[in-house]
């Protein structure tokens, strides 16, 4: 089944203040991007020859190709749906410091996140569209005090129809155990230690008062 035509937003009813809204989330959004951008294209990360790289068939994977409001909509009954999938995934991150050996558990992650979005299309489609239209266009950061109706709504429809409760309020902070079938890590990636041959001033070293007051702040 394929994610990439699925549309849980649908836009209605456009206000003014909407549409000034959205102009200064889209604007930040191409500004910073650009910035990112700019750095991003003069920044190098340079390795030995022997370093391994994934291919691009390693990497190429199903994405998830829905919005935002969508994805926040979503995120708590994601997140309950795909707990397993994440924390194995997390695990592999922390013990094996390396991300090219979890490429398998991070593809799990999003085949679980797809199968979710499908199956909530299928049984909660419009409770789902409710809300996450209720969370774009209610608030400019997408604040869900604003939607407690529909989330309610939507809760009940995850409960009856798909068997996923909602998570009480810091479910996901909690320190869990977590038991998998994962073999024990490998021994961790040689890294070369640099040594900082940059010159220092010595720890006595006279240091004068500022002439014109503290520099913590410069306005222009």
């Amino acid at each position: 089944y394929d994610t990439s035509h699925t549309s849980f937003t649908e836009v209605k009813n456009y206000t003014k203040i909407n549409q000034v809204s959205k102009f200064i989330r889209c604007f930040g959004c191409v500004f910073w991007s650009s910035v990112l951008g700019f750095c991003e294209a003069r920044t190098t990360m340079p390795f030995t020859e022997d370093f391994y790289l994934p291919s691009a068939e390693e990497l190429k994977v199903q994405e998830i190709n829905v919005t935002t409001p969508t994805l926040k909509a979503g995120a708590i009954h994601f997140g309950k749906y795909c707990d397993e999938q994440c924390k194995e995934f997390m695990l592999c991150r922390k013990e094996e410091d390396d991300p090219r050996r979890c490429l398998k558990e991070g593809k799990d992650v999003t085949a679980c996140g797809i199968e979710f979005f499908q199956k909530v299309k299928q049984h909660c489609r419009a409770e789902f569209e409710k809300y996450a239209d209720c969370l774009e266009w209610n608030s400019p950061s997408m604040q869900v005090q604003y939607c407690r109706k529909t989330q309610a709504v939507l809760d009940k429809c995850m409960l009856e129809k798909l068997n996923i409760e909602r998570p009480y309020m810091g479910y996901f902070t909690e320190i869990r155990t977590h038991k998998t079938n994962r073999p024990h890590p490998g021994p961790p990636i040689p890294r070369t230690e640099w040594k900082d041959d940059r010159p220092s001033l010595p720890p006595d070293y006279p240091i004068e008062d500022a002439k014109f007051g503290a520099a913590t702040f410069i306005y222009t």
